[in-house]
């Protein structure tokens, strides 16, 4: 099996500041980051190792829309299709010489400006598309990698017998991917549950004010502590609340799993 260390990103920032320092100085990381997404951005990393033998991953895009399932994603409108990639750089810095024979990251060339693609991923035919014309390039211990995440890529198998792959992932998001304001919504659907509990509300119409309530993305969570169970992500606190209303869950289970799940989320 392969290995991912999440959040390398603050566990590498505590555990040796000094060389976190030097680590994020580098002016490539800074500049290519700034370039995509301008000032103020979101650094978050994982440290991802390709055991040998290690098998390679199915052609996938990534955050936001690619960590979800082609029926959610078919929910978002075509704007948000286009504008998504925009809000996050992907990168990877390799830790250890990649060669082709180690799996270094597949990539379909001009595959982000196919506009479907978050609908794509669980199409054989594209899938056996990205399998004939995917390309590797072998990375060097230190080489650093960026792309769109709405390029198509995939972890390549690793045919060796003696090199873990070892690349720090990095996931650069946007200072316009968060809210305006800072909300407490954990206090808000604590006072909206048992509202909801005992109202004569339509469905739909508890949807709508939950999704004006609760958190309805899974991310950002501590994947260590919370992570996807079943799915391709961790369940929302909007999920959360539609589930306990469902089942008829008393004011106080509910409170006590929204605090459950939210110090589960906590850094």
């Amino acid at each position: 099996a392969n290995d991912r260390l999440w959040n390398s990103l603050e566990k590498h920032c505590l555990a040796d500041p000094v060389n976190f320092a030097r680590y994020y100085a580098n002016p490539f990381l800074a500049l290519v980051s700034q370039a995509w997404l301008g000032p103020f951005y979101q650094m978050t990393a994982q440290l991802n190792v390709v055991n040998p033998g290690g098998a390679a991953q199915s052609p996938h895009r990534d955050y936001h829309l690619g960590f979800q399932t082609a029926g959610a994603v078919a929910r978002y409108p075509a704007h948000v299709h286009r504008f998504s990639p925009m809000l996050t750089l992907q990168g990877a810095i390799a830790h250890v010489d990649a060669t082709i024979e180690a799996g270094p990251t597949l990539l379909l060339p001009n595959s982000q400006r196919y506009e479907p693609g978050y609908l794509a991923t669980s199409r054989e035919d594209f899938r056996a598309y990205f399998d004939a014309h995917a390309v590797q390039l072998p990375l060097a211990k230190g080489d650093m990698l960026f792309f769109s995440p709405a390029l198509f890529h995939a972890a390549g198998t690793n045919h060796t017998s003696d090199v873990k792959r070892m690349v720090n992932l990095f996931q650069v998001s946007s200072a316009y991917g968060r809210a305006m304001e800072a909300i407490d919504r954990t206090a808000m659907c604590k006072a909206l549950y048992p509202a909801l509990l005992s109202s004569d509300l339509t469905a739909a119409e508890i949807a709508n004010a939950i999704a004006a309530t609760a958190e309805g993305y899974s991310f950002p969570t501590n994947l260590d502590r919370d992570p996807p169970v079943g799915g391709l992500a961790p369940k929302s606190q909007a999920a959360l609340m539609h589930e306990a209303l469902g089942a008829g869950w008393s004011v106080e289970a509910f409170s006590d799993a929204l605090d459950a799940q939210a110090a589960k989320r906590c850094p």
